[in-house]
């Protein structure tokens, strides 16, 4: 796949149905590494609320990373978990997911999508994490600049903890 057909901006409803699929592709219950899928609506409520970067090539969405207020998914079990090691400063958002498809992957569009995602984050922390034995994931954001702040355990899975300044 050739990385110049590929297009990163802040996403749109006309993308809601492509990251839904997207990230139901990659659960963990799909031998996948994401935690937990979101609904429609709450990926369409975190749009208005804060920027959902995409990479897609023509309609399709190769690629996702959320963003949202700490108060948005602090419902959510693991959440809480992660907001008990650490709850981040002041002005701190959640980070995450990130998801690439798997025919996209390793051209570099996680940092791309990052890239993307910082100018409008300025000053602001972000705050995710990452569950230990996802190795790939834990080097690229330490790559990226992320930083291990603390770790928690969920459901018997160890997770860490990492922050960045946007």
């Amino acid at each position: 796949m050739n990385t110049n057909a590929i297009e990163i901006s802040v996403g749109t409803s006309r993308d809601i149905q492509g990251i839904s699929y997207l990230q139901e592709q990659n659960l963990a219950a799909n031998n996948g590494t994401l935690s937990a899928a979101l609904p429609e609506s709450v990926i369409a409520e975190m749009m208005a609320e804060m920027p959902v970067i995409v990479a897609r090539s023509g309609d399709k969405v190769l690629g996702f990373l959320m963003t949202s207020t700490l108060t948005k998914n602090a419902d959510m079990p693991i959440i809480k978990a992660m907001l008990a090691s650490y709850s981040g400063s002041e002005n701190a958002f959640l980070y995450g997911p990130i998801c690439v498809s798997s025919e996209a992957r390793n051209q570099g569009l996680a940092k791309q999508m990052f890239a993307a995602l910082r100018p409008r984050v300025a000053g602001k922390e972000g705050v995710l994490f990452i569950r230990n034995d996802n190795v790939a994931s834990l080097k690229a954001h330490v790559n990226m600049g992320m930083s291990v702040v603390a770790e928690f355990e969920f459901s018997g899975k160890s997770y860490s903890v990492f922050s960045f300044i946007g």
